[in-house]
């Protein structure tokens, strides 16, 4: 295992810090003291010294493979970018399915594959993929589901890949979220289903987990797929 020590302060690639989980996880990460550079097609929201927003459209296959290779070597690779869309069996949409997985696994991907070899030549690095708890299946989100679903194979692979080269690559799942998502008008026949807590995930509390998921007290937590739930997990 590679025994590199980063320099200060640590680099922190984000997508989607505009809005929603992305931005709760970059604000988390500059307040723990990270660089963070924002990969987002929208205009930034956040201001600070330490951050540092790139524009891209990351279900553009061709900017997003001249990003990575500008990048360097970060400290860790967050892809926290997503949409939703719903339809039952019947209604689905071809265009929908091809925008998710553009943007929840290709854009994952493409982003890994520079940046994770950078990672594991340096000896350290971490990377956390924004899952969902749908992954295991619901009714009218089956491309959506399957998106987040192919996250965790990728997770573990690449884990199994990089273990011995000081890089841990994860996944954080969470229940319904209160964000932008949410409301989105496109999913306005598919409300979220509140969790045994009676309220939704906060975008602060999934940032938390990423930013203790990234510290070094995390070193030996690696492959998994990590689930913020709010009690939907429990048996009834």
């Amino acid at each position: 295992m590679g025994t590199s020590v980063p320099s200060e302060p640590r680099h922190a690639v984000v997508t989607g810090t505009s809005s929603g989980i992305g931005r709760a996880i970059a604000e988390r990460l500059l307040a723990d003291g990270w660089q963070v550079t924002g990969l987002d097609v929208a205009p930034p929201v956040i201001v600070h010294a330490a951050f540092a927003a790139l524009a891209l459209d990351l279900t553009d296959a061709d900017a997003i493979d001249r990003a990575a290779a500008e990048l360097g070597t970060p400290d860790a690779l967050v892809h926290a970018a997503g949409v939703l869309r719903v339809g039952p069996l019947g209604g689905l949409r071809v265009d929908d399915g091809a925008l998710m997985w553009r943007l929840h696994v290709d854009a994952a991907i493409r982003l890994a594959n520079v940046l994770l070899p950078a990672m594991a030549r340096a000896g350290r690095g971490r990377v956390v993929l924004l899952g969902s708890r749908v992954a295991q299946g619901k009714a009218g989100r089956s491309q959506y589901a399957a998106t987040k679903a192919a996250l965790l194979g990728l997770a573990r692979s690449w884990a199994a890949e990089v273990v011995a080269s000081g890089v841990t690559v994860n996944v954080v799942s969470p229940a319904a979220t209160q964000t932008a998502m949410t409301d989105d008008p496109a999913r306005r026949e598919a409300t979220p289903v509140l969790p045994p807590i009676g309220r939704l995930i906060r975008p602060d509390e999934i940032a938390s987990l990423v930013s203790y998921l990234l510290c070094p007290a995390a070193a030996a937590i690696t492959g998994q797929e990590i689930q913020i739930c709010g009690g939907a997990s429990l048996a009834a």
